[in-house]
């Protein structure tokens, strides 16, 4: 039997944000096992800790949606680190197939804080759909994308990113096949992460059916890229600028997710990802 620990993750309130199965112990596990134990928990993501390549480093992690494996995962990422961290550490440093993510704890009254540094800047992915093939996949219309032109990004996993005007338009929003399968196949992605902006930073959706999570409730890698498509759009001026994102409120899983990015010379130098985490149950798991 194997240990295991389920956070909900971007919140300090049991029953909301993302939850995050940890599966400790998992050195002697194969993929395909990996992958069996993701599917029973049947979670955005799962996460198993290994050894680590070099012992200077906490642990090595690989992190699988219900479907594939992937190479990064800020959720996953955030919540592994404040399981491992305990009541002292100060910095984690996890081996991902992504690259190295040093995450950095900070603790105050009202609990800890963990933020990791994105392993590798966004990059442009592929040509973005045209406007009305990304309306109709979304059930909306090209009048509800914008006012940022659309873009696809990969940091790691890859997104298409849609803006849209409104709140109103942001809940509205649907995956429709088949426009949908014909909008990933074109952009080259399984999944769009939607974002409008509120009066204090932005609210967003991010939906990958086709990978088994119809929606996430809080998308930390997502997040991440998210800079690359604000700096595109002008929406990051030089220097640093944190920014607060929501995520999962249609869901009725309210996550909050702090996005800092440092512009130097209009060029992205550093992305970072801070949340907060609560557990909710732990127990074990047979070996596949």
């Amino acid at each position: 039997m194997l240990r295991f620990h389920v956070y909900d993750v971007f919140t300090d309130t049991p029953f909301t944000g993302n939850p995050l199965a940890i599966v400790e112990g998992a050195d002697a596990l194969g993929t395909a096992q990996m992958q069996t134990i993701a599917r029973q928990f049947n979670l955005s993501e799962t996460l198993f800790i290994q050894s680590p390549d070099d012992p200077a480093h906490t642990a090595k992690v690989r992190i699988f949606f219900p479907t594939a494996e992937i190479p990064f995962a800020g959720h996953p990422t955030i919540g592994c680190a404040l399981h491992l961290a305990g009541e002292t550490a100060t910095r984690i440093t996890l081996e991902e197939q992504a690259g190295l993510v040093p995450v950095t704890l900070t603790r105050d009254a009202t609990g800890t804080l963990a933020e990791f540094t994105a392993p590798k800047l966004p990059v442009r992915h592929a040509d973005t759909p045209p406007q009305a093939m990304i309306a109709e996949a979304l059930g909306l219309t090209p009048q509800d994308i914008g006012p940022h032109a659309p873009g696809v990004w990969e940091g790691g996993p890859a997104f298409l990113y849609v803006p849209v005007p409104t709140l109103t338009a942001l809940a509205r929003a649907r995956p429709q096949e088949p426009a949908w399968s014909t909008l990933m196949h074109a952009a080259k992605v399984d999944s769009a992460y939607l974002y409008t902006a509120t009066g204090h930073g932005y609210r967003a959706r991010m939906f990958s059916p086709t990978a088994g999570i119809p929606e996430d409730p809080a998308t930390g890698s997502a997040s991440a890229i998210l800079a690359a498509q604000l700096l595109t759009n002008g929406a990051l001026p030089e220097g640093t600028t944190t920014i607060p994102l929501q995520q999962g409120i249609e869901m009725g899983r309210p996550s909050d997710i702090r996005l800092t990015a440092q512009v130097t010379d209009g060029s992205l130098a550093t992305i970072r990802i801070a949340g907060r985490a609560v557990k909710i149950a732990q127990g074990t798991i047979r070996i596949p």
